[in-house]
């Protein structure tokens, strides 16, 4: 019996009804994993694949022949966005099946929760937080709930596997698991994995079973891609180049053998000596990055990946004109964007701000109607929804600027571009963010739009290299020959996670003796490398601080300090969170900001400008009145986390001559110009760069992390010997410092003490308590240094790239 004919009949009518003409591959192999085995599963498949699609068929035709007693299926989506989302898609499914789809979050009205609580049945579609807040307020009726529980569907999976999360979810998950008396099957959905395998055992842990990752072809793929680079003042890269009289060294874009007709050399040389115009300069550049790009394919994925040659004119014609003073890479976004359904891909809540402001104050120079929205965490929910919904809207040609909230898989409707402004920080936000395009049998479309500062005249040699347009090619070929993404980051000290599972279980249970406590807590799997002895340092601090107290039996219960900690909402999320003021003008909610300016300065909200009228400090609200300007907007730090990997292929694409097949006209000048600078500078030869007397520069090609572990080995362990002062990194890139020694002292002195098998907390200054995550603050000093040194620093990946320099001593 085939795959569709083991749908039940309302899946199946759903199929006749949007006139698939057939399953696709992922759909056939989920439903293979789903009906035939017991074990977990993992679907990994391009974006707009139909994974959802291809989890639920198979599960909702199992509750059609035998319906759960219980709530059925737990579906745990990273955005309540998503989750909206999703909640109309399986809605629809449902309907005539008769099984209930439940949505549960911050948003959600409390009628609706109260019917899933009188009458638990169907699918229930949650964020980590709100079902940590479930376990904490409703843990009697947990057991009716979900009594028979049979699947736990983990919607973009990578998005939890780098951080504590992740480990919340893992955590959430068993601790439901065992007050409910359920093992029920794990299905995780992701369009980006970098290790399938380890992601599969981590979706697994604590089960008992195995994880299956169905393997199936997957249809060839087009990128409609380009990388654009600006000077946000002066002349651009083009300009400069040609005024620059200076011989470049070509680019060597391919070889191939010269047929019968085809021009001499002396034809070749003389046509060399004739000037070009601009517009044989671009077929020439375009034809060239043609021959790149059949070259490098061969040497990647052809049959998976490919990206048409481009040229300005066929791929971005402009639709509306900036106005003449307007910024050079926002003008040209504005420039492209009219007529279309577009996103704008910024890194920070900030940008996505200031973006949108100048975008729209465009349209106010030009006398047009606002064509902008804007959408990220910290809009209020209202502001979020309307967004979406206006994306939506198949009529309607608007540009939404955004940050990572838009990059899951959220349906707004048939998207024609998505731009990125600078590089995002990893190969699976690259994917994911170009991956909402090419949806409804269109080809993915990003355009990156690289800004950078002219650099100053007496610039030090790093400053001038275009870090920014290096790391975005870098993202798109390692994905183009390797289909590399980062791998998960599963083996950490989760020490703040702990305190907040230690606190939300005795919320939860009540009073526990320190036995049953450790027995809880240290056997969910994500805690495997903490020890007991680390259990027994935090209880202690925290009955110390009043977090947890002590009764007369000797059982342990939540102290008056952690009570206000637990009561808080707050208490939900191991995500970092700033302290947040609601921003409201008359009755409507903007959204929230951190550190609000007094009344009478403006701020920067909902991409429009607003004077303070009032900040009210006790009730933590901010009230505005909007006016036109524009202003910085702050919503509290944007780290971002690179891998080795990236910086590597960074490197790479300085050394090699190749072009590639997406870079516009002022990328590739901007990129020749680096390739002759770092050539001449031998700047990929030897990390060690003399930039003047006793200043220098360092460009170790390493990942944050390791990045950050060598800066710490040479201020902590090398400074002294090698007379180094006033190291001031630019991570992850390079660091300078002044030095007495000479290079060849360097390298000695710094292999040599990386080699050493010393503490991991050496590494940490004497007196310091690195906080990195939100629960640091509650933990004895010695479990966050712990945690910092064996858990954050890569030491490891470090004392590798240090072995490399043994070459030069």
């Amino acid at each position: 019996m085939g795959v569709f004919d083991r749908y039940a009949p309302f899946v199946q009518d759903f199929i006749y009804s949007h006139d698939w003409e057939s399953l696709r591959s992922i759909q056939v192999a989920a439903a293979d994993a789903i009906f035939n085995t017991d074990e977990n599963v993992l679907l990994t498949a391009q974006t707009a694949s139909g994974k959802t699609e291809a989890a639920f068929f198979p599960i909702l035709t199992l509750f059609d022949k035998d319906p759960p007693a219980s709530v059925g299926a737990l579906y745990i989506g990273p955005l309540k966005a998503l989750i909206n989302d999703q909640f109309y898609r399986l809605n629809d499914l449902c309907e005539e099946a008769h099984i209930p789809v439940w949505h549960w979050h911050g948003d959600v009205a409390a009628s609706h929760k109260r019917k899933l609580l009188k009458e638990p049945s169907g699918i229930l579609q949650i964020t980590p937080e709100s079902l940590e807040a479930l376990l904490l307020h409703k843990h009697a009726a947990v057991g009716r709930l979900f009594g028979d529980l049979r699947f736990v569907v983990i919607d973009e999976v990578h998005s939890l596997l780098r951080g504590d999360r992740g480990g919340q979810t893992l955590c959430l998950i068993e601790r439901l698991s065992r007050m409910a008396g359920v093992n029920p099957r794990r299905v995780g959905l992701s369009a980006t994995i970098g290790d399938p395998e380890r992601t599969g055992a981590f979706l697994s842990a604590g089960t008992g079973r195995g994880c299956i990752i169905p393997r199936f072809e997957e249809p060839r793929r087009t990128w409609r891609l380009s990388m654009e680079h600006f000077y946000i003042t002066g002349p651009q890269a083009t300009e400069r180049a040609r005024q620059d009289a200076s011989p470049l060294e070509a680019e060597v874009v391919s070889c191939e053998r010269l047929g019968a007709g085809a021009p001499s050399l002396d034809d070749l040389l003389a046509n060399a000596q004739n000037p070009s115009s601009d517009a044989m300069l671009a077929k020439r550049d375009a034809t060239a990055q043609g021959a790149s790009d059949a070259q490098g394919t061969a040497a990647g994925s052809p049959d998976e990946i490919g990206i048409p040659p481009v040229t300005e004119t066929e791929l971005m014609v402009a639709t509306d004109t900036a106005p003449a003073d307007a910024d050079p890479g926002l003008g040209y976004i504005f420039e492209h964007t009219r007529g279309r359904k577009c996103l704008v891909f910024v890194n920070s809540r900030e940008e996505a701000e200031g973006v949108c402001t100048i975008l729209r104050q465009y349209c106010e120079a030009n006398h047009e109607p606002d064509r902008f929205l804007i959408h990220h965490g910290n809009l209020s929910a209202s502001y979020r929804e309307t967004a979406e919904e206006i994306m939506r809207d198949e009529e309607l040609a608007l540009t939404t600027v955004t940050t990572a909230t838009l990059e899951l898989g959220i349906d707004i409707g048939r998207l024609e571009r998505a731009f990125q402004i600078d590089a995002p920080f990893t190969v699976s936000s690259f994917l994911q963010r170009m991956g909402r395009t090419g949806r409804r049998d269109l080809p993915p479309e990003m355009h990156f739009v690289m800004r950078e500062e002219q650099p100053e005249p007496r610039s030090m040699l790093p400053e001038t290299i275009p870090w920014k347009l290096l790391q975005g090619i870098a993202l798109v070929q390692l994905y183009r020959e390797d289909k590399w993404v980062e791998p998960p980051q599963l083996d950490r000290l989760p020490y703040s996670l702990l305190y907040h599972q230690v606190m939300a279980t005795l919320a939860s249970c009540g009073e526990l003796t320190p036995a049953e406590l450790a027995g809880r807590v240290l056997t969910l799997s994500y805690f495997h490398r903490v020890s007991p002895d680390d259990l027994r340092v935090l209880l202690r601090h925290l009955i110390e601080t009043d977090h947890i107290e002590q009764t007369e039996g000797g059982g342990l219960i939540v102290g008056i300090a952690g009570e206000r900690i637990t009561n808080s909402f707050k208490f939900y999320a191991v995500f970092q969170e700033n302290e947040e003021f609601t921003v409201r003008s008359e009755s409507a909610e903007l959204g929230t900001i951190v550190n609000p300016p007094p009344a009478g300065e403006r701020i920067a909200i909902a991409g429009h400008c607003w004077i303070v009228e009032e900040v009210d400090w006790k009730r933590h609200l901010v009230y505005c009145t909007q006016v036109k300007g524009r202003v910085p907007a702050y919503f509290g730090d944007c780290p971002g986390d690179i891998d080795t990997h990236v910086l590597e292929r960074m490197r790479q694409a300085l050394t090699e001559s190749c072009g590639y097949p997406y870079l516009m006209a002022n990328a590739r000048a901007r990129l020749r110009q680096a390739r002759h600078v770092a050539a001449n500078a031998h700047l990929t030869d030897r990390p060690l760069i003399n930039l003047g007397g006793d200043t220098w520069a360092l460009l170790p090609w390493l990942g944050s992390y390791a990045f950050l572990a060598l800066e710490r080995l040479l201020k902590i362990k090398c400074a002294g010997e090698l007379g180094l002062k006033g190291l001031d990194p630019s991570r992850p890139y390079f660091m300078q410092f002044r030095m007495k020694a000479d290079e060849s002292t360097f390298y000695q002195v710094v292999c040599a003490e990386a080699q050493v098998d010393f503490d991991p907390l050496d590494l940490v200054y004497p007196g310091e308590v690195p906080y990195f995550d939100k629960y640091d603050e509650m933990l004895p000093a010695e479990l966050v240094r712990k945690g910092f040194a064996e858990g954050v620093l890569d030491i490891e990946g470090m004392r590798e790239r240090v072995r490399e320099w043994e070459a030069f001593i």
